[in-house]
């Protein structure tokens, strides 16, 4: 699903979409992957999720999120009354790593410009950076979860907001610390919405 907000005209987001799909600047991730995976931008996204890289389901599919972290995410964000159809999901990096390896620096710098043209064409009124890849995208190295959640930050002229990624909270589990933080971010991350 590919659409835009009246702030996102759908042809932008169309055109960077074909730009950022023949992209080839990674030669390891053009030549392993399947599809590229721009994200989804709906009608009316007021709010972006970025997370780190896409996986194996996602590079099958070419959506965000679709896993088992993404099916925690949309449960989350059903709980926090947050319409994922109304929301932007995008990565950090566009191409599935290998073996679900973590990003290099060097990748990531490549794909830094997409992900910044696709914020820009969005404009959205918040951000929500789930995890320490898309956190240092954001804050630059150095940026902790724990220090930077619970209030957004203004960050390139735009507010965002630190949190856990899924998988960190299905790694430590339903009790565990990143799940409870994640569903309070989420939960205030519609607050600030409303």
């Amino acid at each position: 699903m590919s659409t835009a907000t009246a702030s996102c005209p759908r042809e932008a987001w169309e055109a960077l979409s074909e730009r950022i799909r023949a992209c080839v600047a990674c030669p390891e991730l053009a030549t392993t992957r399947t599809t590229v995976v721009v994200g989804q931008a709906s009608v009316a996204a007021r709010l972006v999720l970025v997370g780190e890289a896409p996986g194996a389901q996602e590079d099958q599919s070419g959506i965000p999120f679709v896993g088992r972290a993404g099916q925690l995410l949309d449960r989350l964000l059903i709980a926090a009354d947050l319409d994922r159809s109304r929301i932007a999901v995008l990565n950090t990096l566009k191409c599935r790593p290998p073996g679900n390896r973590a990003p290099k620096a060097g990748e990531l710098a490549r794909c830094r410009g997409w992900l910044t043209e696709q914020l820009a064409v969005l404009a959205p009124e918040l951000v929500v950076a789930m995890g320490s890849t898309a956190l240092t995208w954001f804050h630059g190295s150095g940026a902790r979860i724990g220090g930077l959640r619970g209030a957004p930050h203004d960050v390139a002229g735009y507010r965002v907001l630190a949190t856990y990624h899924p998988s960190a909270a299905l790694r430590f589990g339903p009790a565990g610390a990143p799940m409870a933080a994640l569903r309070e971010d989420l939960v205030l991350a519609a607050q600030l919405l409303a």
